[in-house]
C-alpha cells in the first residue's frame, strides 16, 4: 500500500446494490456484479490519476490550453483503454476489511470473458473477518468553498456479493454495514454507502443509532436513474457525496440526495418518480449544494461525550408499525399487540389523537402494562405528537410513550435499537425513547426574545478585545478598553438609530472569536476558552441575522496551517483546554495541511496526559502519520535512546511498539 498524501482523502464506499448500479435487461433493472467500478474508472471526473483531464487543467485559460494541446484530450478507445490498466500498480491501493469474503473486478477489463469474482489475495484473518488490497480511484482535484486548498477524494469501492435490491435489505444487514465501516474506521477518513432509495431512510435511520460516538462523515446516498442512462442522477449523487465526505467532518450518520445532505434519521423516501426523493419535514438540512458548498454548521451534531468509537451489533426484530384507521377494532390491537411482539410504533391522528373508544384503549394499557413499549407518532407527513387536545393525552395515561416528530422509519429502528439492549428495562426504554440520542427528534425550548444589538453585545466585544491584547502584549498589565459613545450621542439618542447592524456586530465577535480561541488553546487559558465559548453561544442564541464561525468556535482552523484549537492546545500540552474544548465538541479527526492530527503532535511532544484524554474521545492517528512513516519513525528514535516515556505514550496513541512500522490493528 503505498504513503498517503495530505492534500488527499480517503473514502470507502461500501456498495450495497440499488438503481445506482443497475444495467437494463429484459425484466426491468437488474444490478450488474463490478459495472459501478469499472464505469467510475473510466471516467474522469471520478477517476484522474494523472491528472490529465479537462477538470484538473481548466483553472485557467492558460492551463486549459496547454492541457488542450498536448494530445492528452483526445476520445477514448478501446485500445488506449489498456493504458490505465498498465498503470494501476502504480497507484495506491487500500487495506479493506469485510465480515464476508472480497470479490474484485478486473480493471478496465475489455472482452467477452466476466471478471472473476474473488480476489486472489483475500484472505481469512479470523473468525467473521476477511483482507483485501482494492485498487483505488482518486478524483481530479477540486476547490471546495470556505477551504483554502484543494484535495483529491482517493477511494476503494467493497462490494457486496451479491448485490441487492433495498427491498430485500434486512436488520442484519444494517448489522453488516456497521461491522465493515468498524473494521475500516481508522484506515479511512470517511464513508459512502450507496444503497438503493426504498429503505434507504430506514438503513440511515438504523446506522444512526447502531454507529455509536462516531466521528467521522458518513454518508448514504444512490440514485432514482441508474449511472448507466445517459440522463441520471447518479453522477451529481455520488460525486456530491464523495466531495462531503473527502473535505468535512460532519460526524453522523447522514443522507445525500438531489444536492442536499440531511441527517438520516430525519427523512422519508417522499416520492418514487421526482429526483428530489427525500425529504425532512422536521429538521433542516446539514449541507445544501448549489453554486457553493454550504454547511449548516449549528445543525451539526457535536460528540461531547469522551467515549470511543464502537458498533452496536444487535437490533430487535420483535417490533412493528401499526397504524391507525378509522373502526379499528380492538381484536385487531390485540393481536398486532400480542407476544412475541415487545415494541410498537403507532401511527396516531394529526397530534397524537386516538378514537376515545374504552376496548380499543384497553387494548393499549393491557400491552404497556404487559412490558410493549407502544411509541405514539403522528401520521401527518408534517408536525409532532402533542398533549395540547384530550384525546391526545388519554394515551399518555395508559402508558403510551409520546414519540415527538420522529418519522415511521426512526422510530421503528430506534425501538429495534434500543430493545435489543439487554441492560435496559421496559421503563428505561421507555424514557430513552422519547430522549434525542442522534438527534432525531425535537426537544420542546423555551423561545429567546427578540433584541437588537445593544450596549450588552458591546460589553462582549469588549470582553474578547481586552483578552486579544492581552495576549498580544504579553510584557504588560491587563489593558483596559472602553467603548465610549461619539458626540452625535444625543441625536442618536433622539432618533432611536443602532450603531451597527446585528450583522456587523456579530461578524466583529466571530472574527475575534477565530484568533482568541486559538490563543488560549495555546495558552492553555481556560478563563478566556470560556470566554470564547460563552460568546460563541450567545451568538446561536440571540434572534439576529447569524454569523456562522465554519465547524463552530471550537472547530474553527487557522488559515495558514489549517489546525484546529484542539492541533494548538495539544502541540502546546495545554491539559485544560484540550479537556474543555473535547467536552465543548471538539473534532478529534481534523487533519491539518501536513496531514498530521493533535493526537499526533501530542505524542510528538510528549504529552502524555493529553494523549490520554484525545485516545479517550476517540482518536487515532492519520494514515499519513501510519504511510509516510512519521509516527514510526519518532517511535524508532524513543526505542533507539531508551526513552520508556515516549515509548508508553506512543503505544498509548495506538503504535505497535514490538513492530514500530506496523499500522494500528493490521
Amino acid at each position: 500500500m503505498n504513503p498517503s498524501r495530505p492534500d488527499e482523502a480517503r473514502v470507502l464506499v461500501i456498495y450495497t446494490g440499488g438503481t445506482i448500479g443497475m444495467l437494463l435487461s429484459p425484466n426491468g433493472y437488474v444490478p450488474e456484479p463490478f459495472f459501478l467500478t469499472e464505469t467510475l474508472r473510466r471516467q474522469k471526473r471520478f477517476h484522474d490519476p494523472l491528472e490529465d483531464s479537462l477538470f484538473s487543467n481548466a483553472t485557467s485559460v492558460e492551463g486549459y490550453r496547454v492541457w488542450s494541446s498536448s494530445g492528452t484530450s483526445s476520445p477514448v478507445t478501446p485500445e488506449s483503454l489498456a493504458l490505465p490498466s498498465a498503470l494501476v500498480t502504480q497507484h495506491p491501493t487500500f487495506v479493506v476489511r469485510s465480515s464476508r469474503p472480497i470479490g474484485k473486478s478486473q480493471t478496465l477489463h475489455v472482452g467477452q470473458n466476466p471478471p472473476s469474482t474473488h480476489l486472489r489475495d483475500c484472505e481469512k484473518i479470523s473468525d467473521g473477518v476477511y483482507q483485501a488490497c482494492l485498487p483505488s480511484l482518486v478524483t481530479p482535484r477540486g476547490a471546495v468553498s470556505g477551504k483554502d486548498s484543494s484535495k483529491r477524494i482517493r477511494y476503494a469501492i467493497l462490494e457486496w456479493d451479491p448485490l441487492l435490491d433495498s427491498s430485500n435489505i434486512e436488520m442484519n444487514d444494517w448489522i453488516r454495514i456497521a461491522t465493515e465501516i468498524e473494521l475500516n474506521y481508522t484506515a479511512f477518513d470517511a464513508f459512502v454507502i450507496l444503497h438503493g432509495t426504498d429503505t434507504m431512510s430506514y438503513t440511515s435511520s438504523a446506522l444512526s443509532f447502531l454507529l455509536e460516538d462516531l466521528g467521522k462523515t458518513v454518508i448514504l446516498t444512490g440514485a432514482q436513474i441508474p449511472l448507466s442512462q445517459l440522463r441520471n442522477d447518479a453522477v451529481d449523487n455520488l460525486l456530491g457525496a464523495l466531495s462531503i465526505a473527502g473535505n468535512y467532518i460532519i460526524p453522523e450518520c447522514s443522507l445525500y440526495f438531489n444536492h442536499t445532505l440531511y441527517r438520516g434519521n430525519r427523512v422519508s423516501k417522499a416520492s418514487s418518480f421526482d429526483l428530489n426523493a427525500f425529504h425532512s419535514p422536521n429538521f433542516p438540512s446539514l449541507v445544501n449544494v448549489g453554486i457553493d458548498i454550504l454547511v449548516n454548521w449549528n445543525n451539526v451534531l457535536r460528540q461531547t461525550r469522551l467515549r470511543r468509537f464502537r458498533v452496536h451489533k444487535d437490533m430487535s426484530p420483535h417490533v412493528a408499525t401499526l397504524r391507525l384507521f378509522p373502526g379499528m377494532t380492538s381484536a385487531t390491537a390485540r393481536a398486532f399487540l400480542a407476544p412475541p411482539t415487545r415494541g410498537v410504533v403507532l401511527e396516531t391522528f394529526g397530534a397524537g389523537n386516538v378514537p376515545q373508544r374504552t376496548d380499543l384503549l384497553q387494548a393499549f394499557q393491557d400491552a404497556c402494562d404487559a412490558g410493549v413499549v407502544v411509541v405514539a407518532i403522528s401520521q401527518c407527513y408534517r408536525g409532532s405528537v402533542s398533549s395540547a387536545y384530550e384525546t391526545g393525552r388519554v394515551l399518555q395515561k395508559v402508558g403510551v410513550v409520546p414519540g415527538g416528530d420522529m418519522t415511521p422509519e426512526c422510530a421503528l429502528t430506534k425501538l429495534s435499537y434500543l430493545l435489543s439492549k439487554s441492560e435496559l428495562s421496559a421503563s428505561q426504554v421507555r424514557e430513552l425513547i422519547s430522549t434525542p440520542l442522534r438527534g432525531e427528534l425535537t426537544q420542546q425550548t423555551l423561545s429567546v426574545p427578540s433584541n437588537p444589538a445593544d450596549l450588552q453585545t458591546l460589553h462582549g466585544i469588549q470582553g474578547l478585545l481586552v483578552h486579544l491584547v492581552r495576549f498580544m502584549s504579553p510584557n504588560s498589565g491587563t489593558p483596559i478598553i472602553t467603548l465610549t459613545p461619539g458626540t452625535e450621542g444625543v441625536a442618536q439618542d433622539a432618533t432611536a438609530s443602532w450603531s451597527k447592524t446585528a450583522a456587523e456586530t456579530a461578524l466583529t465577535e466571530a472574527a475575534l472569536l477565530r484568533s482568541l480561541v486559538h490563543l488560549s488553546a495555546a495558552r492553555n487559558d481556560l478563563e478566556c476558552l470560556e470566554l470564547c465559548l460563552d460568546v460563541s453561544a450567545d451568538l446561536k442564541m440571540e434572534d439576529r441575522t447569524p454569523i456562522v464561525v465554519p465547524g463552530s468556535i471550537v472547530n474553527c482552523l487557522e488559515p495558514g496551517s489549517n489546525r484546529s484549537p484542539l492541533h494548538v492546545a495539544s502541540l502546546n500540552g495545554s491539559t485544560a483546554c484540550v479537556s474543555r474544548l473535547l467536552e465543548a465538541g471538539a473534532l478529534v479527526h481534523f487533519r491539518d495541511n501536513l496531514g498530521h492530527t493533535a493526537l499526533y503532535y501530542a505524542a510528538r511532544q510528549g504529552y502524555a496526559d493529553v494523549v490520554d484524554l484525545l485516545v479517550s474521545a476517540g482518536a487515532n492517528l492519520g494514515s499519513v502519520e501510519y504511510d509516510a512513516g512519521y509516527a514510526s519513525l519518532a517511535l524508532k528514535n524513543a526505542i533507539d535512546a531508551g526513552d520508556h516515556k515516549s515509548i508508553s505514550i506512543w503505544r498509548t496513541a495506538g503504535m505497535n511498539v514490538e513492530r514500530p512500522g506496523a499500522e494500528n490493528g493490521t
